[in-house]
């Protein structure tokens, strides 16, 4: 995720003024991140949900991705890469296209927006390595805020299969090259180079880059707005200092972020809206490097096309967890809106999909690859392979939730890319 700060207007209340609609909830601990969060609300009043989700996952001292590994079978929530090698393999082989397609560059920026674990990109990278020219070519820049998981990536990229030993020692900043804002570099066992940063914006400019970001646009923080008779008001966090519990509240009056950032068509009948202006900050910096600098970006989460109302959710131990209770233990998150980020990504670049994961993996031969992998497979590993296939892309799993879309260069070319339409011979 991004540490840079983020760009919303934040508006403070007097708390007594707030018309509470929900009931409280008790807490049993984390109470160090619950104090800080009582203390703030005491001397400024509710703060917008999009603080708390801030707070609640990238509290330097607290947050939930900050100190931890939350991913996989032992973590919160499990993610593509994870179930499935052929996730990150084809997404691989999509950047090779896109590479292809672009003129194969002699030097190309590969960039994950929170890597997670650093599965996929291994998986990218060992994709690379079948393609001497691309494999000379590529450097990979990882942004990353976790000191923890970022750890954990360099191990994963690093660690020879089986030996147990770190292929290159880690170079810690500051740095004499043009990576001059990355916190800590090293070489994978594939060639590439990799380095670290904790914001987009440190990442260099003006080198062509291919832009990777799944599941990260989920975790941004969101503003809550509801429809009432009064008009819209914004969703805020407060503390109830009697019960000693969070709650949810409504703003009186429409907020500066009501007025910022809540453009409602005629049409739209919804009485819940979620606007995640990071998300618009994030997708609008990508669009100016394509444009400006040259490249293309693929991304990936689970979404709508501007028709969900209140998706805002709290994960933990792979269930539900209410998103109030015991912050900084869960996971918080919210759909991808689609629309919108088509919207802010403006006319300066091409937008492909948004389409299905399931389109997407069998647009980019998902089941040629299982059948490869198949023939000299275990039948425990066989096993394996078609349960991820399942999960990956039945409709009733990740297969209709999740979305693909896509952000290349005006090129002229009058068709979509790779992915983005049916393979031939389908």
């Amino acid at each position: 995720m991004s540490a840079k700060a983020f760009r919303f207007l934040v508006y403070k209340s007097v708390r007594t003024k707030l018309t509470r609609f929900d009931i409280s909830r008790s807490y049993s601990s984390n109470v160090s991140l619950l104090q800080h969060l009582q203390s703030r609300i005491k001397a400024d009043g509710p703060i917008t949900v999009a603080e708390y989700m801030k707070q609640v996952l990238v509290n330097p001292a607290m947050g939930y991705y900050i100190n931890k590994d939350v991913f996989g079978t032992k973590g919160d929530f499990i993610t593509s890469p994870e179930i499935s090698q052929m996730f990150g393999e084809l997404v691989g082989i999509w950047f090779v296209n896109e590479w292809m397609q672009i003129g194969s560059p002699s030097s190309l920026q590969v960039v994950e927006l929170g890597p997670g674990r650093g599965t996929m990109a291994d998986d990218m990278l060992r994709v690379f390595s079948k393609f001497p020219q691309m494999r000379e070519s590529v450097t990979l820049h990882l942004v990353e805020v976790s000191p923890t998981l970022a750890d954990i990536q360099q191990r994963k990229l690093t660690e020879t299969a089986g030996s147990g030993s770190i292929s290159s020692d880690t170079i810690s900043g500051p740095f004499d090259s043009n990576e001059t804002h990355c916190y800590k570099s090293c070489k994978s066992k594939y060639g590439p180079e990799i380095f670290w940063y904790r914001a987009l914006s440190d990442v260099p400019r003006n080198k062509i880059s291919g832009f990777i970001a799944h599941e990260f646009f989920d975790a941004l923080p969101i503003h809550k707005f509801q429809r009432t008779q009064h008009g819209w008001r914004e969703v805020l966090v407060d503390f109830d200092f009697k019960k000693g519990s969070l709650s949810f509240v409504l703003s009186p009056t429409p907020t500066a972020a009501t007025m910022a950032y809540l453009k409602m068509s005629e049409t739209d009948k919804r009485n819940h809206i979620e606007v995640s202006p990071e998300a618009g900050v994030v997708i609008q910096e990508l669009a100016d490097r394509i444009h400006s600098d040259g490249g293309f970006a693929l991304i990936a989460d689970y979404g709508h096309s501007g028709d969900k109302t209140d998706t805002f959710r709290g994960f933990k131990n792979h269930k539900l967890h209410d998103v109030l209770v015991e912050p900084g233990s869960a996971d918080l998150t919210a759909d991808v809106d689609f629309s919108y980020l088509t919207k802010m990504a403006g006319k300066n670049v091409q937008i492909s999909g948004p389409v299905t994961q399931k389109e997407f993996l069998h647009n980019m031969g998902i089941m040629v690859r299982l059948q490869m992998l198949l023939q000299n497979a275990t039948l425990e590993t066989q096993k394996d392979l078609i349960s991820g296939y399942k999960v990956l892309t039945n409709p009733d799993q990740m297969g209709e939730r999740f979305k693909f879309l896509a952000m290349l260069q005006h090129r002229g070319l009058g068709y979509n890319p790779a992915g983005f339409t049916p393979l031939q011979g389908n």
